[in-house]
């Protein structure tokens, strides 16, 4: 318990003092409270602290679970290896590593609060820092400002797509120093 408990101060919590007495006398009440109020509760027992009670949104993204669930299993069925993890910021993040041209990439999409009304953001590791066609914090150019994502067509696999078609032309461009195409990553 003690690295949520960190986790949680990190975040500016207010927790609120109760007692194993209170928790147990009053238990749907207390959860309640956590999850329809968002209150914190640090639980103390003999005076002493003994674990909390957060929200889960503390931790986890606020991207329905179903949206998540239905995505892994979309890249799953069509052969990819997932690594899945939760940012700082509470962002869901997708990693799949691609090999490509004798040198492979980690393919990281992220999912940020408000997906998939949001498009997702995607950064490529290992790429030329110079390499055109990236947003300020790397990201790859690939939905441009919104205008090929749509919310109820594309998922996190579309994303992974469109990051393969960047990274072939990434590796063009290394080779003769001219973006294929001439436009932005997006065009296809």
């Amino acid at each position: 318990m003690a690295r949520p408990i960190a986790i949680a101060y990190r975040m500016r919590l207010d927790f609120t003092p109760l007692s194993m007495t209170e928790l147990r006398t009053r238990p749907g009440e207390i959860l309640d409270r956590v999850a329809d109020d968002g209150e914190s509760f640090l639980i103390e027992r003999n005076g002493r602290q003994r674990a909390c009670l957060v929200p889960i949104s503390v931790f986890l993204p606020d991207i329905s679970p179903t949206r998540i669930a239905r995505e892994l299993d979309e890249l799953e069925n069509a052969g990819e290896i997932t690594h899945t993890t939760i940012t700082r910021e509470k962002e869901v993040a997708i990693r799949v590593t691609y090999p490509s041209g004798g040198a492979s990439y980690s393919i990281i999409i992220t999912l940020p609060h408000n997906y998939p009304n949001a498009c997702p953001r995607v950064y490529v590791s290992e790429v030329d820092e110079r390499a055109p066609h990236r947003f300020g914090d790397g990201a790859l150019c690939i939905f441009g400002v919104m205008s090929s994502w749509n919310p109820g067509k594309h998922t996190a696999r579309d994303a992974l797509d469109s990051a393969r078609l960047w990274l072939s032309r990434y590796e063009s461009w290394r080779h003769t120093g001219t973006w294929p195409n001439g436009g932005s990553s997006d065009e296809r």
